[in-house]
C-alpha cells in the first residue's frame, strides 16, 4: 500500500529541539490545531495577525483553519511554498510555526510566522520554535536570510526576534483586518543569528528538499 509521504514528501519532515517537535500538519492534526486556537491565543480585539483569523466565530474557526492548511498545500510549488509546522510539547499541541518562500532558488530568503495557545505563552517556546526553523533554513536549506514582521506594539514577538539576532528592517503601514497598523519588519542572517546552545535534529529533509525543488 502506498504511504502518504510517498505522494506528499514534506510529511516526512520532523524538526526536534530539546522540548519540541515541529512537523507539517496532517489532516488528522487539524482538530488539535483548532482546539488550541479556540482555547485562546490573544486578547479580543488585539490581533497580532494581519488577518484576525483567531477571532472567527466558533462555528467558523475550524472550517477556516482547515481551508487555509489545504490552500497552502495545494499552492505549493518550487517557486512558492509554505510549510505549516505543528508544534508538540510531549503529547500536547501548542500551536504552529510556518516557514515559506517565493523564488527561493533566486532570493535564498524565507519568511516565518507563528502562533501559540495562550497556556504556552511565557515559557520560551516561541523562541525555541523560531530558532528551530532558522537553523533549518540556514543549515539545511542554505538560506541567506530569514524575514519576519510584527505589529509595532507586539513586544513579545519583537523580543523573540531581538533575542535571536534579528535586525530591524524598516517600518511600514499596512491594512490588518481592515484597520491601519504600523508594522516592524525584521531580518536575520547566518552572521547575525544568535544560535542556541542545542543541536537541531532533522528527519525527512532529503525528500522534502527534492519536493520543493531545492
Amino acid at each position: 500500500m502506498t504511504e502518504l509521504i510517498s505522494v506528499w514528501p514534506p510529511f516526512a519532515l520532523a524538526l526536534t529541539t530539546p522540548r519540541l517537535i515541529l512537523r507539517p500538519l496532517r489532516d488528522d492534526d487539524i482538530p488539535a490545531a483548532v482546539e488550541a486556537a479556540a482555547s485562546g491565543i490573544h486578547d479580543r480585539g488585539r490581533s497580532p495577525f494581519s488577518t484576525p483569523w483567531a477571532e472567527s466565530p466558533p462555528d467558523e474557526l475550524g472550517q477556516n483553519m482547515a481551508q487555509w492548511y489545504w490552500q497552502c498545500r495545494a499552492g505549493t510549488t518550487p517557486q512558492s511554498w509554505a510549510l505549516i509546522l505543528g508544534i508538540w510539547h510531549g503529547g500536547t499541541f501548542l500551536g504552529c510555526q510556518d516557514v515559506g518562500a517565493k523564488d527561493f532558488a533566486i532570493l535564498k530568503t524565507v519568511t516565518t510566522g507563528s502562533w501559540l495557545r495562550r497556556s504556552a505563552h511565557g515559557r520560551g517556546f516561541g523562541k525555541e520554535m523560531r530558532a528551530a526553523v532558522a537553523l533549518y533554513a540556514f543549515d539545511w536549506l542554505n538560506a541567506d536570510a530569514a524575514e519576519s514582521e510584527a505589529a509595532e506594539w507586539n513586544a513579545a514577538s519583537l523580543g523573540v526576534s531581538r533575542s535571536l539576532g534579528y535586525e530591524l528592517n524598516g517600518v511600514t503601514r499596512m491594512s490588518w483586518g481592515g484597520k491601519p497598523e504600523t508594522v516592524q519588519r525584521v531580518r536575520l542572517t547566518p552572521e547575525s543569528f544568535k544560535r542556541p546552545d542545542w543541536q537541531l535534529k532533522v528527519e525527512g529533509h532529503a525528500p522534502t528538499a527534492k519536493f520543493l525543488g531545492l
